[in-house]
């Protein structure tokens, strides 16, 4: 998930991740000086300090680094000529602290922990007012996220047991395994995904490989609500007899509907407005 923060006037992109490997891009932090970001980010990787910094990082954290390409950097590092580019850096000895890509939302990313080493570089003014917007950048999150969660659990509460009642009652047959029992209640659980996503979870997952978790942490509030309606009406359903094609036809068109009128509720934007 991409976020921003302001540093003195300087707006500096930064890709959070749920397993906190966050990741900052240091050609916006680069612009703290007054010339070209590359020829920053370089002057900085090819200085003794700094390549012993993100050696011992690599060996810390990643167990395919090229130690004996490091070395061979770590040697040259301070002779006449000898310049570090983050490409160079990354293609010679397979680091992952750092990324770089090109276009429109590319350029050079780095591990939170070696961001912060860059900013003491450019400016211990700057690394200060860093790492007050990223703590507070944080805090943020993990509030969303703790809001997310227990409105989650609330709505959980309210209708498992009314959803998986009915499916134990009229779809599960006797005297099968656990395994069995759980494959059934995956199922229903892909009508519903389907009804509201437009997906089942595994075509979620195909899509977001990166992403932790599944298709409904990342539900907005709506959609988590409306989703719970949705699982009372297909236990109604189940119960009444349909069959699942007419459960999720008659769910889909619910969830359409009831997207529309939930997206103005103003309840919900109260809940939204907290995030």
């Amino acid at each position: 998930m991409s976020k921003t923060i302001k540093i003195q006037n300087i707006d500096i992109n930064i890709k959070t991740a749920r397993d906190d490997n966050d990741f900052i891009c240091l050609t916006d932090m680069a612009k703290f000086k007054a010339y070209d970001s590359g020829v920053v980010i370089s002057n900085w990787l090819t200085t003794k300090y700094t390549v012993q910094f993100m050696g011992a990082w690599e060996q810390l954290h990643n167990p395919k680094f090229n130690l004996m390409e490091y070395h061979k950097i770590k040697n040259e590092v301070g002779t006449n000529g000898f310049i570090v580019s983050s490409s160079m850096w990354i293609n010679n000895t397979n680091a992952i602290g750092i990324r770089s890509s090109a276009g429109r939302y590319g350029g050079t990313f780095a591990h939170k922990d070696i961001a912060f080493e860059f900013a003491t570089w450019l400016s211990p003014e700057f690394k200060l007012y860093l790492i007050k917007e990223f703590q507070r950048l944080k805090i943020e999150e993990n509030e969303r996220l703790a809001l997310g969660w227990d409105t989650k659990r609330m709505l959980t509460k309210i209708n498992y047991r009314i959803h998986t009642d009915a499916i134990k009652e009229y779809i599960v047959p006797n005297k099968i395994s656990k395994a069995q029992e759980n494959n059934i209640y995956a199922n229903e659980a892909d009508v519903l995904n389907t009804a509201l996503f437009g997906m089942t979870a595994k075509d979620w997952r195909d899509k977001n490989s990166k992403l932790a978790g599944n298709i409904r942490d990342y539900a907005d509030v709506t959609q988590l609500v409306c989703l719970a309606n949705l699982e009372n009406l297909n236990a109604e359903y189940i119960r009444a007899g349909l069959s699942q094609k007419e459960r999720l036809i008659k769910l889909n068109e619910s969830a359409i509907s009831q997207m529309k009128s939930l997206m103005g509720n103003a309840s919900i934007k109260k809940l939204e407005n907290k995030k």
